[in-house]
This record gives C-alpha cells, sequence and structure tokens, in this order.
C-alpha cells in the first residue's frame, strides 16, 4: 500500500506541477494578481508531494519491501541501516526521485524566502521550476518509476553496489545534486526577467544569493566526491577527470564565472547578455550531466547502466530547455543590451577577462569529455581522453585567472590606471615573486611549475591580507562593512589554499606499489611501514582481510594503519578500504592489494603514498564555501524590493 501512495504522490505532483506553472506564467502575463498569489502555497504543495512519495520509497527501503522492484535491486536484508535509508539514491529511479525532491526543496526555499519580491517575479520564478519539474516528472513516471511492483517476489535482495556502501553515499549525492538542481534557480531568474522585460540592478541583486547558494552546494559536493574517490578507490588519486566528475565541475565553472557576472550587472547594470547566457548555460550543463550518468553512452564508476532510451528522453528535454531559452533570449535581446561603458583598464575588464577563461576552461573540459562519445556515435573507433589531455589545456587557462583575480578586486570600476594598479600591487608583487621562487626549495627538488603555482597563491593571500588590513584602517566603523566583502577574501584565500595542495601534491608525492609477507618493511618519504600481520575480519554484510601495518619515522612509531580488503556476500567483487594518517602538511595512505602467495609464508600486493598537504585541497573547497556563504548572506539581499533600483557606481567596498 505505501508504495502505492508514492506513486500516487508522483502523479498528482505533475498534475500540481502543470497548473502551477501555467497559472504563473499566464497571471504574470495577464497581470491576474490572484493567480499569481497561487504560486507560493503551489510550490509548497508541490514540495509536500515529492517528499511525500521519497518517504514511502525509504520506508520500502527500510522494512525490506523485496516486492518493489527497486528495492530488490538496491538492497538486502543484511545491508546496514544506515546504507538502507542512503541506498534509496543509489540506483537510477531514486537519485531520479531525489533529484526531484531537491528541486522542489529549492522552490520551497524561493517560496519562503523572496516574500520581499514582487509577486510576479517570483510567480514566474516558480512557474519555469514548475515546467523543470514536469519534465522530470514525466521522466520519471514514463521511464525510471521506482515503486513497480514484482509478480515474482525475491526472498532476499540483489544488494547495494559494494562501492557505494560507504558513509560518503549518506552525504555526497544529496549536497552535488542540491548545487546540480540549484542551477534551476538562477536559470528561472533570467527566464522571468525575460517574460517581464526586466533586467536590471535589482534583478541581478534578487538573483545573486541564489547563484551563490547553488554554487556553495556543488563546491562542497564535488569536495566531498573527491574525498570519497581518495579514500574509497585504493588509487591515491582525488581527481581522475572521470566523465562524470567533468559533468560536476562543468557547471560549477560556469556558475563561479556567473556569479561575477551578477556582481557587475548589480553594481554597474553591465553583462546582461553574460549573465543570461552563462545562466542558461549552467543549467544546460547539468542536465547534460543527468545525460551523460543515465543515458548508459559512457563508463565511470559513478555511472548508472539503464537504458538507452531514457538518455533519449533527457536529450529531448535538454534539446526543449536549451532550444526554447535561446529563442527567447534572441526574441528579447533588444531589453537585454547594456548601455553603460568601461575603460580598458577597469574592475569590469579584468571581471570580463576571467568570465572568458573560465567559460573556455569549461568548452575545453566539455570537449573533451564528450569528443569520445561523438567518435563513437559516428563510428570513427575508439578513442580515450584522459589526465594528460585535461592537465595539460586546463591548468594554462586556469593560471591567468588565479592573476587577474586580484586586478579584479584592486581596480576601480569604470576607469583605473596601470600606473595606480601598479603602485598599490608591487610590493605584493615582489613579495610573491620571491616567496614563491623560494618555497619550492624547502619541499624538495625545485620546479618552475611549482615555484610558479606558488607565486600565483601568495599573490593572492597576500594581496587579499593588505585589502582587509587598508579595510579595517581606513574604515571608521569597520563593522558597517558587507558582509560580503570578507566572503569574497575568504573565498579567494580558499582558492590559494586549494591550489597549495594540488601543486604539492602533485609535484612531490610519492607512491611505491610492493610485495610485502608479514614482518617485511618499506620506506617511503622517510617513513617505515611494517606488515605486522594480516587476519579475517567478518562484517554484517561482507568478509575481509585487515592488515595490521606499524608506522614509524626515525625509529620512533607513530600509530598502527589497518587497511582491508572486503568480498561482500552478494558480489565476488573485492573492495579496497584504505588506511590513512592524516595531518595539516601531509598523508600517509596504505592500500591492501591481492593476495600474491600463499603457503606457510604468504605475500600481499601493497600500495603506499606520502601525499603533501593533499588535505589542503579540501579545506581550500570549505573555506571556499564559506566565503560564498558570507556573501549570500549579506543583508543587502534581504531588503524590500523597490519599484525601480538603479545600478551603483560606487568606488568603496567591493560588489
Amino acid at each position: 500500500m505505501i508504495p502505492e501512495i508514492g506513486h500516487f504522490s508522483l502523479i498528482l505532483a505533475l498534475f500540481v506541477a502543470l497548473a502551477l506553472g501555467a497559472l504563473g506564467v499566464m497571471g504574470g502575463q495577464q497581470g491576474r494578481s490572484d493567480w499569481m498569489a497561487l504560486a507560493r502555497p503551489g510550490a509548497q504543495a508541490l514540495w509536500a508531494l515529492a517528499s511525500l512519495s521519497f518517504c514511502c520509497l525509504t520506508y520500502a527501503f527500510f522494512t525490506n519491501d523485496f516486492s518493489v522492484s527497486y528495492v530488490a535491486q538496491h538492497s538486502n536484508s543484511k545491508l546496514p541501516d544506515i546504507y538502507r535509508i542512503a541506498g534509496v539514491w543509489g540506483g537510477h529511479e531514486g537519485s531520479l526521485l531525489l533529484w526531484l525532491v531537491m528541486l522542489c526543496s529549492w522552490m520551497m526555499a524561493v517560496s519562503l524566502f523572496s516574500r520581499q519580491l514582487p509577486d510576479v517575479m517570483v510567480s514566474r520564478v516558480l512557474a519555469v521550476l514548475s515546467l523543470v519539474a514536469v519534465g522530470f516528472l514525466l521522466f520519471m513516471l514514463t521511464t525510471s518509476n521506482p515503486f513497480l511492483r514484482l509478480s515474482d517476489i525475491p526472498a532476499d535482495g540483489r544488494d547495494l553496489n559494494p562501492l557505494l556502501q560507504d558513509p560518503g553515499l549518506v552525504f555526497h549525492p544529496p549536497m552535488l545534486y542540491m548545487g546540480y538542481v540549484g542551477m534551476a534557480v538562477p536559470f528561472a531568474f533570467s527566464i522571468a526577467a525575460l517574460l517581464n522585460g526586466r533586467l536590471d540592478a535589482a534583478w541581478a541583486r534578487w538573483t545573486r544569493p541564489w547563484a551563490t547558494a547553488a554554487w556553495i552546494c556543488l563546491t562542497i559536493g564535488i569536495a566531498m566526491g573527491s574525498w570519497w574517490a581518495y579514500y574509497e578507490l585504493g588509487w591515491g588519486g582525488w581527481w581522475f577527470w572521470d566523465p562524470v566528475e567533468n559533468a560536476s565541475f562543468l557547471p560549477w565553472l560556469v556558475g563561479t564565472a556567473l556569479m561575477h557576472s551578477l556582481a557587475v550587472t548589480e553594481k554597474r547594470g553591465l553583462f546582461r547578455s553574460w549573465t543570461i547566457m552563462l545562466s542558461i548555460i549552467g543549467f544546460s550543463l547539468s542536465l547534460l550531466g543527468t545525460f551523460l550518468v543515465r543515458s548508459g553512452v559512457l563508463t565511470s564508476v559513478h555511472a548508472f547502466a539503464t537504458d538507452p532510451k531514457r538518455g533519449i528522453f533527457i536529450l529531448l528535454f535538454l534539446s526543449a530547455v536549451v532550444g526554447g531559452s535561446l529563442t527567447l533570449f534572441a526574441l528579447r535581446s533588444g531589453k537585454v543590451r547594456s548601455g553603460g561603458a568601461f575603460a580598458m583598464i577597469s574592475r569590469e575588464t579584468f571581471l570580463l577577462v576571467n568570465n572568458v577563461l573560465l567559460t573556455t576552461a569549461a568548452a575545453a573540459v566539455l570537449l573533451g569529455t564528450l569528443y569520445p562519445l561523438i567518435v563513437d556515435a559516428l563510428n570513427l573507433g575508439k578513442l580515450s581522453v584522459g589526465p594528460p589531455y585535461f592537465n595539460s589545456v586546463f591548468a594554462p587557462i586556469m593560471l591567468p585567472v588565479l592573476l587577474f583575480m586580484v586586478l579584479g578586486t584592486y581596480a576601480r570600476w569604470k576607469n583605473d590606471s596601470l600606473a595606480e594598479l601598479g603602485r598599490k600591487l608591487r610590493p605584493v608583487a615582489i613579495l610573491s615573486v620571491l616567496l614563491g621562487c623560494a618555497t619550492p626549495l624547502l619541499a624538495g627538488p625545485w620546479s618552475a611549475l611549482v615555484a610558479l603555482s606558488l607565486t600565483l597563491v601568495y599573490w593572492i593571500v597576500l594581496s587579499s591580507l593588505q585589502q582587509i588590513y587598508r579595510q579595517l584602517k581606513d574604515t571608521a566603523n569597520w563593522k558597517a562593512t558587507p558582509i560580503s566583502y570578507w566572503g569574497m577574501h575568504l573565498a579567494h584565500i580558499g582558492i590559494a589554499v586549494c591550489v597549495v595542495g594540488i601543486t604539492m601534491v602533485k609535484g612531490y608525492e610519492t607512491e611505491k606499489d610492493v610485495r610485502m609477507a608479514i614482518g617485511d618493511t618499506v620506506e617511503v618519504a622517510g617513513y617505515t611501514f611494517r606488515l605486522t600481520s594480516i587476519g579475517e575480519v567478518p562484517g554484517p554484510n561482507y568478509n575481509a582481510d585487515r592488515g595490521v601495518v606499524e608506522l614509524s619515522k626515525n625509529g620512533k612509531v607513530l600509530r598502527t594503519l589497518e587497511p582491508e580488503k572486503r568480498t561482500y556476500f552478494s558480489s565476488t567483487m573485492p573492495m579496497t578500504e584504505t588506511a590513512i594518517d592524516s595531518n595539516l602538511v601531509r598523508d600517509v595512505y596504505v592500500a591492501l592489494g591481492e593476495r600474491l602467495e600463499d603457503g606457510p609464508t604468504p605475500a600481499w600486493a601493497m600500495r603506499v603514498y606520502h601525499k603533501p598537504f593533499v588535505t589542503w585541497i579540501w579545506v581550500g573547497c570549505l573555506l571556499m564555501a564559506l566565503g560564498g556563504a558570507m556573501a549570500a548572506l549579506d543583508r543587502r539581499y534581504r531588503r524590500k524590493a523597490l519599484a525601480s533600483t538603479a545600478p551603483s557606481h560606487a568606488k568603496g567596498v567591493p560588489a
């Protein structure tokens, strides 16, 4: 009975979404305030129905209702409770339902936290989001229904994919999906503005916190996924340029450009075309990521092996969204043009350059991701595009971004001079070069690429500290400084911290693959690993070989590491559980491989790593997200909307 309630909730949600979309668009066009007033309660009703459906599926998982096909495929009676619940989104149908719940949650948030906005704008935004929900509800009900019953009920389920039986499954997909789906909100604000014909500073101010919130969720979600892959897969890597990883990274790059474009639109009324296009592209890339994961066109540890007909549905939906949006943009192009001007040396120019670089980087990643698929679709052979391509193309594009990031925060709006910028930044530049070139000598062999990266890191950090110092010194009441100002600098410092981690681990990591018997030792980067024992350990739904590795340095035992090799009852695929000793400046990482020899002196394959500063990658991401949260919480986003708002041209605190 419970699954039927969940299925009926989806059907009812489809009709509510259709009605909400139609009433929101027509009510705004005809000026019907009574229709527009239904937008907020309609969005809340849609959220309630989607949540009810999700709870029904969760209940089916928790009670081991194997009469439901999706539960039988992705759960098992021996599965621990936490993974039984997280298993709801461990497959295609359930993750799609999670996507819908996240979309409805964003709609709920818009209905609750946009009361200061005009009803016509809110009703149109919610109408656009409702129409997006219609597409996913149709997709779910026609091709991906999670509530289908089995006529022949199995005694037990097939179990959740062993790769997903990890705490990362509990947190990573919901946060990443929140960011993915969150890109629909700035998209909806842009479409609503095009329908309304009002693309001014007020519209940018209304849109900016929602774009920032989605970007925060994407940042945290991507960081969680990177950390999960790092400790779970046993390869010691934190980013593999996997097609599905790229699918989440693409909207992050475009979202970063969108936030800065919105800043210019809000402050100066410029970059309107950029802002509209970036919001459309950002959401389109989120839909493209959905297509890549669910169409069956690629093989990935993240992808769902599904019927290609599902991919065709999403591709048609993506075409409708992109085609309809671009058509509306073309029809309203006369209202999108910006009338202001700015000099070659100005904050607008540097922000524009960074937007161009970020979108170029996204295009390069998109090309490397899709090109093998296109070649295969045209029967031109099999082609693999891996890390060498992405590393050689992406890094040269992004390094100038770090340079212009600082120039954009120092330059004045409208007009500035190179001489003035040079006067402000000359000490920072000189000190950054000196420190950047000297620091690699302390870490190991000197490397020009490491020195360049660290020079840019010092460039960002020292310039931010200098601006913070001047702000505290020059402002009579520093509490009056907008919180977004501190958030901007914290996010920029977070980028620098992340670059330190990437640079140091790429430049100075050490790895050894060795054969080890009991009592054998191996030394890596001054650390000694001694295999003291390996024994069998039973788990709730698996058996494991657990190694005991003694970690020491300079003859002093630091701790004991216990890597595992697990074999799950429902699968013959062995899974690696790594053991990591982590601190602020390095990780020491051990992975237990296959048994190589039996007999009186058995031996195992072992993989040991020393990864300097790798933790800084994720610390930097958290600082970026915290900086974004501070910017999104700025009090000016909570002010009552005015009938018309002229762009500001102030030269003080950055937007």
